[in-house]
């Protein structure tokens, strides 16, 4: 299962986030945080992933942002790779090349995509097409 979704710029400022279980606010900005200064502190030849409290924090950095998922320590560190792959397919399919400020900007369409993959804290689509078509039938709704 996945625990929490977040996308931090390289300075740590939260840029989406969602979270699959109950934080109080302090401590999702203290795991925000502390996914930060762990990802921030490992050599860029190391893995992607790495043990993260009782669960395994899966990572991946494009351009000036990171894209996180909290997973269980059961869970296929590849597969939650692609699934952050998949979503940034998405997002530069759906922006033309995604960037920090589509993501300010357009936050709701970003959570509306997340959406369309993650229920629930479970993987439920992973066509591009088939997100990208739902995206494009919401956009035509009044």
């Amino acid at each position: 299962m996945i625990n929490f979704f977040l996308v931090q710029n390289r300075q740590g400022k939260v840029r989406a986030a969602k979270w699959w279980v109950p934080y109080d606010d302090a401590e999702r900005a203290k795991l925000a945080l502390e996914a930060h200064r762990v990802v921030n502190a490992r050599h860029s030849k190391f893995t992607n992933f790495v043990e993260f409290r009782d669960h395994k924090l899966v990572y991946r950095r494009y351009a000036g942002l990171y894209f996180y998922l909290c997973v269980d320590v059961s869970d296929n560190e590849l597969a939650a790779l692609e699934l952050i792959h998949l979503f940034v397919e998405a997002l530069d399919a759906y922006f033309g090349n995604v960037c920090e400020l589509d993501l300010v900007f357009n936050f709701a369409k970003v959570y509306q995509m997340l959406d369309e993959i993650v229920v629930g804290g479970e993987l439920i689509e992973t066509s591009k097409a088939r997100i990208l078509q739902r995206v494009d039938e919401l956009d035509q709704l009044p």
